[in-house]
């Protein structure tokens, strides 16, 4: 497993993946870059950029441009730190059936290194793709449930291979030194659901996309400078795949490698259509389809029935992830606004807020669940009382964007442009949007730095 892995990931830069894989890599790579702009200026980005600046901050031989900024540091903290702001909000692409988001961590990493060892648009596109295909497999192969039973975040897992592989691709290490990337993955694999308990969006940032970016880069730096380890990692019987904690459960190692190069994580993969976490995005939908038959003032009760981890959204302390908070914001905008929607103040200082939050039950409804052996859904019905006696509901099965209902090219550019026109203006957020289209016929992969820098 691990020769076939590495051989593979070497010759990723010959190799020519299906028309329709790269235009989905493209539109990832648009998502996330609209994701930096607009996260840019939140709190764990500010954080991550003057953590870095500190460590290594300057523009020297191997510095790198911490997106979305003008400021430079090391290869590894300026990496680090434009992964932090690519998950500082809750915006970024999703892969539901591994618990990943990929895109941050894989293009903070692909574009440092693209940056300071030179790479053509049409590189960075093969090194994304195929850090998504890592990101996307590793969790599955290891076990999603396994994964869960044993307190270690898939979120942690997945962009750590992610990374490397996008690290690997553009440093052009060859298929035996790659072996040796896959070992130092392993060593510093790692990540809590304790995330779930952040309440500021930091710890999660961190987790979800610093912290592999950061440990991808090294693993394949290290192997590069001639760090040695277990060779087959992925194979040998007292490694790390094959510990008890994989070993029985829903771990398929094969599927690490299946139909690899031919078959892809992108279809997969999910678009976030509002700034909220993945599984909120159908009740929020739904809510969002009733506003024009509510008030605020006349709601007397909202009961949200969803499938899956339903409690982990009814108690979030983390507002966008807050099933609760986010239907009383929603109902006192008339819209879902994203600097409200991750606003810790306003769900814990506002009285209006406070007071329709207290109206609002959230409930599992097991009739939404998948079918063993389905693919995970995300759904949500939505009923509200109203003080008249008026009952409104709304349900959604799918919201658009999740893999089973994907955005059009059209919907994701929409999407990067009410993202970023507000931080580059109108007429630079379409030129980015232009310059991802022509991806694979930039010279320079620079020059989507330069196009979101401020």
């Amino acid at each position: 497993m691990s020769a076939p892995l590495s051989t593979y990931v070497a010759g990723v830069l010959a190799a020519d993946p299906p028309a329709e894989h790269r235009e989905l890599g493209r539109l990832h790579v648009l998502d996330t870059l609209a994701a930096i702009v607009a996260c840019r200026d939140l709190e764990p980005a500010v954080l991550a950029r003057d953590y870095a600046l500190g460590l290594s901050g300057g523009d020297g031989p191997s510095a790198a441009t911490i997106l979305g900024t003008s400021d430079k540091a090391s290869l590894v903290d300026a990496a680090f730190a434009s992964a932090m702001t690519g998950h500082a909000a809750e915006i970024n692409d999703f892969i539901p059936s591994a618990f990943v988001q990929p895109g941050p961590p894989v293009l903070a990493v692909a574009l440092a290194v693209a940056e300071t060892r030179g790479a053509t648009g049409g590189e960075l596109l093969r090194a994304v793709m195929a850090g998504y295909e890592l990101a996307g497999r590793m969790p599955k192969a290891l076990g999603v449930g396994n994964l869960r039973r044993a307190g270690i975040a898939n979120h942690g897992i997945g962009p750590l291979f992610g990374a490397a592989t996008a690290a690997a691709v553009l440093l052009r290490l060859p298929a035996e030194t790659i072996e040796h990337v896959w070992t130092y993955c392993a060593q510093q694999a790692s990540g809590s659901w304790q995330w779930l308990l952040d309440v500021e969006h930091i710890e999660k940032a961190f987790v979800f996309a610093g912290m592999g970016a950061r440990d991808g880069l090294h693993a394949a730096l290290m192997a590069q400078a001639g760090f040695r380890g277990v060779r087959g990692a992925l194979d040998h019987p007292g490694g790390w795949m094959r510990s008890a904690l994989f070993r029985d459960g829903d771990g398929d190692r094969a599927y690490l490698t299946s139909d690899l190069g031919t078959r892809s994580e992108l279809p997969l993969t999910a678009f976030k259509r509002f700034p909220v976490g993945g599984p909120t995005q159908p009740a929020v939908e739904a809510l969002l389809s009733l506003l024009p038959r509510l008030e605020a003032g006349e709601v007397e009760r909202v009961r949200i029935d969803m499938p899956g981890r339903w409690e982990a959204f009814r108690d979030a302390a983390m507002p966008a992830l807050n099933l609760r908070y986010l239907t009383a914001i929603i109902l006192l905008d008339r819209r879902l606004d994203f600097v409200a929607a991750q606003s810790l103040a306003r769900m814990t200082q506002d009285p209006q807020v406070a007071d329709l939050m207290a109206r609002v039950e959230i409930r599992h409804d097991p009739d939404q669940e998948a079918v063993p052996g389905q693919p995970r859904t995300e759904s949500a019905r939505v009923s509200v009382r109203l003080s008249d006696g008026r009952q409104e509901s709304a349900y959604v099965p799918h919201v658009l964007g999740f893999p089973s209902h994907p955005m059009s090219a059209s919907d994701v550019e929409a999407k990067a442009l009410d993202l970023m026109s507000p931080g580059l203006g109108a007429d630079r957020a379409k030129a980015v949007i232009l310059a991802v289209g022509d991806l694979e016929e930039m010279a320079d992969a620079r020059t989507l730095i330069d196009l979101i820098r401020r």
